[in-house]
């Protein structure tokens, strides 16, 4: 069941849903890697700056615009995950064409809904 996930636009701000869906990951016991644009550290989680030495990664859940998205396209790719979830506001048909071009499966959902609902 553990499902490593990237949460890709990890934020330090207590009020924004990328910090709210790594405390709910953790309390589901997932393995989480954070990447934003400031070091910290999110419920236990260091949040990275940069993309260097992350692999094994089940599932890809965005917190960047599609404009944010465009510089990690080839990184995403590179990590072969099962999936990648676009929640609300990252929504890309770019990047979704690109990804179902290389065997990954996109979701347009909410990572909260799922989590909440044993969807995850």
């Amino acid at each position: 069941m553990n499902k490593k996930t990237l949460v890709l636009g990890a934020s330090l701000n207590t009020k924004r849903y990328s910090n709210f869906v790594i405390h709910k990951l953790v309390a589901h016991n997932y393995e989480v890697i954070a990447v934003g644009l400031k070091k910290g550290e999110i419920a236990g989680v260091k949040v990275k700056t940069d993309t260097q030495n992350i692999e094994n990664i089940d599932t890809v859940t965005l917190y960047l615009n599609p404009i944010r998205q465009q510089p990690y396209y080839d990184f995403i790719i590179s990590l072969k995950p099962r999936r990648v979830i676009f929640n609300p506001g990252t929504e890309n048909p770019e990047l979704y064409q690109k990804l179902d071009a290389a065997g990954i499966k996109t979701e347009v959902a909410c990572t909260l809904v799922l989590l909440s609902t044993n969807q995850y």
